[in-house]
């Protein structure tokens, strides 16, 4: 599992609670014996607000840094590693070469990164993270 994949689940949280089960009724009638069941579909879950998780978090933990700007203040806010290794190792995951690695200038691109593939993978995402 890739280090994005990591922020991902570890800001989607866990596995949404199940749904009950559909009722085997149409209209309050019983169902009919031998008849084939009624096609269902799973339950479309809205889009996570990413930001709204992360502010709840950095409340929750009294603070959380300057996560909306900073990399390594989103890695720690989520318990993840935020080393130059796997910043490194995070950048090659995005494709982002912007400045030396550990860079200000690269740390910046990274997190820019990070918040645009949030959105793409069904994140909430204000505009003014992704820019």
């Amino acid at each position: 599992m890739g280090i994005f994949s990591s922020i991902w689940n570890k800001i989607t949280g866990h596995k949404p609670k199940t749904a009950p089960a559909p009722s085997p009724t149409v209209g309050g009638a019983p169902p009919t014996p031998g008849a084939a069941p009624i096609a269902t579909t799973a339950p479309v879950l809205p889009p996570v607000d990413v930001e709204a998780v992360l502010s709840d978090l950095a409340e929750s933990r009294g603070g959380g840094g300057n996560w909306r700007t900073s990399i390594v203040d989103l890695l720690k806010l989520l318990d993840l590693d935020s080393s130059l290794a796997a910043r490194k190792e995070l950048a090659e995951e995005l494709n982002v070469h912007a400045g030396e690695h550990g860079s200000a200038e690269q740390n910046i691109a990274l997190s820019k990164a990070v918040w645009k593939k949030l959105a793409e993978n069904g994140g909430q995402v204000p505009a003014s993270l992704r820019d």
